[in-house]
């Protein structure tokens, strides 16, 4: 069973989410197109002009073999070759190279663009939809990627030689580390992913290809020197004039403006250099003026001037890799892209972005929020009813779902304001007597008054806390599936990984895929079948 609320209602997401879903007007000048199947169309009609043969065919080669060393789901090879058709489009959603999937929404993410791309070849016969999932294998951030949650706990691999593109990682210490440790009833696949990989890219594909390759999803690794050679007009543009910057800047001036908060920050060159020792340095051109663009590489700079710069961008582009501002570029730039599906952080720095696109002549797609959900266990379903709580009453605050479960189990509600409002009446009376008589006592009353309120409220909270004793085990009950759900206080897809459903429930993502609506932009509570 699915259940839908507003994003607003999960009290979970930010104000500039909440206003691009309103369809605010003062957002519309940072976004395209709005994400309404109608609208396609049109995006269908300017990628098709601006993506050009060449594009395709560097595509789908590069596609073909990064898929070579292995068995292709049917799907997958399916839609890899009709790729090669001009009238194939692709919905992309991009993601970190977290350890066995990470969280929750990075599953919620893949859906999305599947489902998606479903709803468009039923609208748009004529033409055919793949989605993509985009690994961030050039992302350095290892910190952010090494470990993930399970029923609470958290497994972690502390890898060597970190500091370069993630993806290039090799899986030494893996299996003693994490894989050796998970329990037994984590299915193979999990496992089977990483056995014999060369590299944490290799890996990751393998398991997306395990469970969403039946599904044809297409996994795109985009730190190749083939690919790179789509980039060097960005390179060379953004090595002599640093374009995307004031793009972004100028962007940033009116997104504050219209009172949001830009989410990422723009360097000066939104480039990092791959040194020879696979360590992924920024470049940052000298602030005084000369003709030199430093590299760091453990503490130690390095000049460059633009001309050897430009020279390496020619002969050598994958020595560079596009920062959190380029890397969307680069991503329209090799796809023949309708929309890009992403969390509401995503979704905050892709509105900074469309100037970017403007400068480089490429279009901007639809941006769309990835669906989120809540995902509610038979167990954790009968326990709410018992409560006497449905599934979307578990968003309000705790206190407030305290009170209710006391006025269903018979719970007297202890509330002292007749008694605070009878009380302050009794000291007003009293000081207006003061008043009269000498006009001294006033202070000494109002300070009397203010002992005997907070006197009347600690008896308040008292009386409470004995009347809570009585139903202390429904209240208990109550705490534990609000902590089930929102772990830490915040949504669940951001802390559990899939493998807490799975293990129970075979059947997740199938569910999954029949219950997310992407255009629906609400929030999903999906209750086991």
């Amino acid at each position: 069973m699915v259940q839908t609320l507003s994003y607003a209602d999960t009290g979970a997401f930010s104000g500039l989410l909440l206003d691009y879903l309103a369809q605010k007007p003062e957002l519309a000048p940072f976004y395209h197109r709005w994400p309404a199947l109608e609208n396609f169309a049109a995006q269908i009609e300017e990628k098709q002009a601006a993506y050009s043969p060449e594009a395709r065919q560097r595509l789908v080669g590069a596609l073909r073999a990064q898929y070579a060393a292995g068995e292709v789901p049917a799907a997958v090879a399916t839609n890899i070759e009709l790729l090669a058709k001009d009238t194939t489009f692709t919905i992309t959603t991009g993601h970190q190279l977290n350890l066995l999937t990470g969280p929750l929404y990075f599953v919620y993410k893949i859906v999305s663009a599947i489902k998606l791309s479903r709803e468009l070849k039923a609208k748009y016969p004529q033409y055919d939809f793949v989605p993509v999932y985009w690994m961030a294998t050039e992302d350095h951030d290892f910190a952010e990627i090494n470990h993930f949650s399970l029923f609470g706990k958290t497994y972690q691999w502390d890898a060597e030689g970190t500091g370069g593109p993630v993806g290039r990682l090799p899986l030494a210490g893996l299996d003693e580390q994490l894989l050796s440790q998970l329990p037994p009833e984590v299915p193979a696949l999990f496992r089977d992913a990483y056995a014999g990989a060369p590299t944490l890219a290799a890996a990751t594909q393998r398991l997306a290809d395990g469970l969403f390759g039946q599904y044809g999803l297409v996994t795109l690794d985009a730190d190749r020197p083939d690919l790179k050679q789509a980039l060097v007009p960005v390179l060379e543009q953004e090595i002599q004039h640093q374009t995307s910057n004031a793009a972004v800047q100028a962007t940033n001036a009116r997104l504050t403006a219209a009172g949001y908060k830009p989410q990422v920050y723009s360097r000066p060159l939104n480039l990092f250099f791959l040194t020879d020792s696979g360590l992924r340095e920024r470049l940052e051109p000298d602030a005084n003026g000369a003709d030199c663009v430093e590299v760091t590489v453990r503490n130690t700079a390095r000049c460059h001037s633009q001309a050897e710069l430009l020279e390496l961008a020619q002969q050598q582009p994958e020595r560079f890799s596009p920062n959190v501002v380029l890397r969307p570029l680069y991503q329209e730039i090799l796809l023949p892209n309708l929309a890009y599906i992403g969390g509401g952080a995503e979704v905050a720095y892709w509105f900074q972005l469309k100037d970017v696109f403007a400068a480089f002549n490429v279009p901007f797609p639809i941006v769309l929020p990835r669906n989120s959900a809540m995902y509610v266990s038979r167990a954790n379903g009968g326990k709410l009813k018992k409560l006497g709580l449905s599934t979307t009453d578990i968003f309000r605050p705790l206190p407030e779902l305290k009170k209710q479960l006391g006025a269903a189990i018979g719970q007297e509600e202890i509330s002292l304001k007749e008694q605070q409002e009878a009380l302050a009446a009794t000291f007003q009376q009293v000081q207006d007597l003061a008043q009269r008589l000498d006009a001294s006592l006033v202070r000494t009353v109002a300070a009397e008054a203010q002992k005997a309120a907070a006197g009347l409220a600690g008896l308040e909270k008292r009386l409470s806390k004995a009347a809570e004793t009585k139903h202390e085990t429904a209240y208990a009950q109550l705490a534990a599936i609000k902590e089930k759900l929102f772990p830490g206080g915040g949504l669940q897809e951001r802390t559990d990984n899939v493998l807490n459903v799975l293990i129970n429930n075979p059947a997740f993502i199938e569910q999954l895929i029949g219950a997310l609506e992407p255009l629906a932009l609400n929030f999903a509570v999906i209750e086991e079948e």
